[in-house]
Parts: structure tokens; C-alpha cells; sequence
């Protein structure tokens, strides 16, 4: 499902999405209507852009929260041209994982965006490189993670950004077995018992961004 007031994005999406094969099932482009497009359809994934009619202020933010208080854990995959930093709070605030945030112009790589797009749909955490940094720069102090070290960090960090080992290791050009490694490392010290591993790295990213 997507919600987006840009005509030309929304049907650029649309058609994207589904020349690589998905079926969008509604396109709207105000808030109502993406809350009720979420109850009646239930998308595996909503694409939401946060400022709609009819203030262009938060609208899309507000109705993407209020669609997952009515369908607990719809995944959403935010689409915005600023950082707006209370925005991924509010949607990150249920815990639940299912979220992604992308700045519009970084939206650019097709297979990185269709990419992002499946692992918030599986239940996933996927935001910019901005979106982190910013949330990052104002931790408090005595934050959880202050037990880990800056490499453990910096894996986290990319880790939240919805990136694999794999892309994790060739970031850093290290071995994946040191990503691993430094992944179990993660899980350890933020106390996080052996269960799915997809789980897992959802609760790491999110005590990451929550603190």
C-alpha cells in the first residue's frame, strides 16, 4: 500500500513495484486513507510519506502510527525528504520492529530500495544513514550500550541501517566471521538470550535507537 500526495512519486512507486513483481493494492494520498486502507487490506507493507494534506506538516506520520495501534506491527516503510527525528520515535515506540526510514534522495538504488523494502516487510528495522546518526547524537548519558566498544558500535550503527553481515564486513573491509563475532558480542552485553536471529538484531537496533 502506498500514501503518498505527489501523483507522479505514487505512480512511480506503483509502477516500480510492480514491474519487480509485488501487487500494490491501494495508492492514496491522505492519511484517512491510508488507516483505512490498512484495516481493509492489511498490506504486508505500507510505503508512507510523512507530510500529506491537508497541513503538509505530519500527517502521514500520524496516520502510519495510528494504523499500526489498530493493525499491531504493520510493517512501514516511511519516505521523507528531512530528518525528523520524534517521527522515528513515535513509530519505533511500540517496539515491535516492522520500520523503515528513508530520506527520499537516497532513494535513488532500486535493488537497495526493493532491498529495504523486504527486510521491513519481514519484520525489520531499515533507516538512513542520516535518520541514525542524528538519533545516535542525542543519547543520553549512561545510555545501555555504553558497555560496548566503537567497533561494536559502528556494527550496530550499519546494523540499524537494515545492512546484512555480509554488507556490514565489506563496509568495514573486515572478515564476516568479525562481523559475526562482534554481532554475538552485541547480543551478549545488551542481554539478549539465543532466539531467532532476525529477532534479535530487531531488539539490538532498537535498544540502539531508544536510549
Amino acid at each position: 500500500m502506498i500514501a503518498d500526495d505527489a501523483v507522479l512519486l505514487r505512480e512511480g512507486l506503483v509502477r516500480l513495484l510492480v514491474e519487480s513483481g509485488h501487487d500494490v493494492v491501494a495508492a492514496v494520498g491522505d492519511g484517512p486513507s491510508l488507516v483505512t486502507s490498512v484495516l481493509e487490506h492489511k498490506p504486508d507493507i505500507s510505503i508512507v510519506d510523512v507530510r500529506m494534506p491537508p497541513s503538509h506538516t505530519d500527517e502521514g506520520l500520524r496516520a502510519a502510527v495510528e494504523a499500526r495501534g489498530k493493525v499491531p506491527g504493520t510493517p512501514v516503510l516511511v519516505l521523507s525528504q528531512y530528518v525528523e527525528v520524534s517521527y522515528a520515535d513515535d513509530l519505533l515506540a511500540d517496539g515491535k520492529g516492522g520500520i523503515g526510514y528513508l530520506l527520499k534522495d537516497r532513494v535513488s538504488d532500486v535493488a537497495d530500495f526493493l532491498d529495504g523494502l523486504a527486510r521491513v516487510a519481514g519484520g525489520g528495522t531499515v533507516l538512513d544513514p542520516e535518520v541514525v546518526a542524528q538519533l545516535f547524537a542525542r543519547r543520553r548519558r549512561g545510555d545501555p550500550l555504553r558497555s560496548l566498544t566503537a567497533r561494536e558500535r559502528e556494527v550496530l550503527g550499519l546494523m540499524a541501517e537494515g545492512r546484512s553481515n555480509t554488507a556490514i564486513a565489506r563496509h568495514l573491509v573486515v572478515t564476516e566471521g568479525a562481523v559475526e563475532k562482534h554481532v554475538r558480542n552485541i547480543f551478549t552485553k545488551l542481554d539478549l538470550p539465543p532466539d531467532d536471529e532476525q529477532h534479535r538484531r530487531v531488539l539490538a537496533v532498537l535498544a540502539y535507537l531508544k536510549g
